[in-house]
């Protein structure tokens, strides 16, 4: 070797004799899957890649098929908000049309099937304590618990549990809550919904929904007791 060849360590003379190699044999190299998949990347290796255009095929499938659930999902998702948004203007002219107290409490506990949820309920703090009473719908709390659910200032919460404080014995069965401060006199009270599923109240669009259901029920309960606006 002259002085003036490059002195090359034994692993990059292998790398260029390689090189040199597959610039010679291209045509077989396309030709011999086998080999190609030697000279994968190794995060290829646990594929057991014979094929890269069967690879590359198969891997735009599965994004494909990928993409088609996420579309699918936020398809159903927005159809879910859609009508979620026709369930609150139907049942805030029921609000409108009912023609007592106890009307007004039972067009919000009948309108849980089109919010989304299995029971909705109106939790009343009393200094007696967790109860329920003799109205359907309605049940007693503890004193503190309205702030605790939706804070000192809040007027809504969504939640993943909390279902047997507020919906009473049966009540951890409910994975998914929204709960809603009703300002409605001297006692605390929250309007709540309850479904069986996880994640049905997450989305921001059906919070926003249910909580303009929540104030024009307690404007129209505030209104039948006659309350100041």
């Amino acid at each position: 070797m002259s002085e003036s060849a490059k002195s090359l360590q034994p692993a990059e003379a292998a790398a260029e004799a390689v090189k040199a190699y597959i610039r010679m044999n291209r045509a077989r190299l396309a030709a011999d899957g086998e080999l190609l998949a030697l000279l994968l990347p190794e995060r290829f290796a646990g594929e057991e890649v014979r094929d890269l255009q069967r690879f590359v095929i198969e891997r735009l499938a599965a994004e494909n098929q990928a993409l088609k659930i996420e579309r699918d999902a936020l398809k159903g998702s927005q159809d879910r908000s859609a009508r979620l948004g026709e369930g609150v203007r139907r049942f805030v002219l029921d609000l409108l049309d009912a023609r007592s107290f106890a009307d007004a409490i039972a067009v919000a506990t009948n309108a849980a099937s089109a919010f989304g949820a299995d029971k909705a309920v109106f939790c009343i703090e009393s200094g007696d304590g967790i109860a329920p009473t003799g109205t359907e719908g309605v049940r007693l709390i503890a004193p503190g618990t309205v702030s605790a659910v939706v804070g000192p200032e809040g007027m809504g919460a969504i939640l993943s549990g909390g279902g047997e404080l507020l919906f009473g014995r049966g009540g951890a069965a409910y994975k998914s809550l929204a709960a809603f401060r009703l300002r409605i006199g001297g006692a605390a009270t929250l309007y709540v919904l309850g479904a069986l599923a996880e994640g049905m109240f997450e989305e921001r669009r059906i919070e926003a929904d249910l909580g303009y259901f929540a104030r024009a029920l307690e404007r129209a309960i505030r209104a039948w007791l006659d309350l100041p606006k």
